[in-house]
């Protein structure tokens, strides 16, 4: 097969590293949506071109090749992928297509069961407050959500920083931020190479939650400062554990960005004006699915033509 199957492997090893800027330098609900999208699609690109490089290896089996009316003798000599590539090729798909579905399967059992305690909780405006001295607070999800804040938090916070708490979890709620995050999961659990974009999407929905309580509030400066507080309250007293993934919280710590400082960058971005749209990088993340989508039709032909040739050789 031609260089065109290899692009969208090609591309996952770049597209990582447009993650970090993505997520520092456009405006945050635009780079959630763009790396969700490029995690997204480049798994699945990655996972058909595997998939291809795979075929290849097959028809040459000539069992295989038999149930296919092709000719296996043919096969070897027009295919110029070596039998080597697409027998690794073949694990390799092997392997993502368990690990995407154990991811899917775990996600959803995760979602379900989130759904079903939201239901469960007594709730006043979408709010359940616990008792716990712990201070925690988080968005979990359901029909409808609920906003589960401790009284540990609240007597760490004041009355102010209350409705910007309130405002952040609520935003991870009307704007469905989980199911970003699973999709990016998703992508990356396709492809493991992809995993610091789905990082990334961790921390640009907080950044996104933190931008629409600062918004609702008015007072960037405020909110700033209440997300420093929550993290340093929460730090000093760590909160229950609860289940991976259920839950989106102000404090942003759900993560393996949590070991690269996201509360400060948050602090951070939030002390500045916001971040507007960037068109270069948005142009950049456009090319790169165009190219992996356009490189991954172009392979699938060349197999279509590959499967005719050996076909008609018989």
């Amino acid at each position: 097969m031609r260089i065109a199957v290899y692009v969208p492997l090609l591309l996952s090893l770049l597209a990582p590293l447009g993650g970090r800027p993505l997520s520092e330098r456009c405006e945050p609900r635009l780079a959630t949506w763009l790396l969700t999208a490029s995690s997204l699609a480049l798994g699945a690109a990655s996972m058909i071109s595997l998939g291809l490089l795979a075929v290849t290896g097959l028809i040459r089996v000539p069992q295989l090749a038999d149930l296919g009316h092709w000719s296996s003798r043919s096969a070897r000599g027009a295919d110029p992928a070596q039998l080597s590539i697409a027998l690794v090729a073949g694990l390799l798909l092997g392997g993502t297509v368990i690990a995407a579905a154990r991811m899917l399967w775990r996600r959803t059992r995760t979602l379900a069961s989130a759904a079903v305690d939201a239901a469960c909780m007594p709730a006043r405006d979408g709010l359940v407050v616990v008792e716990d001295e712990a201070p925690d607070a988080y968005a979990l999800p359901g029909l409808p959500g609920r906003v589960v804040v401790s009284t540990g938090m609240l007597r760490t916070l004041d009355e102010p920083e209350h409705d910007i708490l309130l405002a952040h979890e609520r935003a991870h709620l009307s704007a469905h931020h989980y199911a970003f995050v699973a999709l990016a999961q998703l992508g990356a659990s396709a492809n493991p190479l992809l995993r610091p974009l789905a990082s990334a999407v961790t921390y640009t929905i907080e950044r996104w939650a933190d931008e629409n309580a600062a918004t609702a509030t008015g007072d960037r400066a405020r909110v700033a400062r209440t997300v420093g507080k929550a993290a340093l309250a929460a730090h000093r007293t760590p909160s229950r554990i609860r289940t991976a993934g259920a839950a989106l919280g102000i404090l942003g710590r759900r993560g393996p960005l949590a070991t690269a400082g996201p509360v400060p960058r948050r602090v951070a971005a939030l002390l500045v004006p916001p971040l507007r749209r960037h068109p270069a990088l948005t142009t950049a993340t456009a090319a790169v699915l165009t190219a992996a989508t356009l490189a991954t039709a172009e392979a699938a032909h060349d197999l279509h033509l590959l499967l005719q040739t050996v076909g008609a050789w018989r």
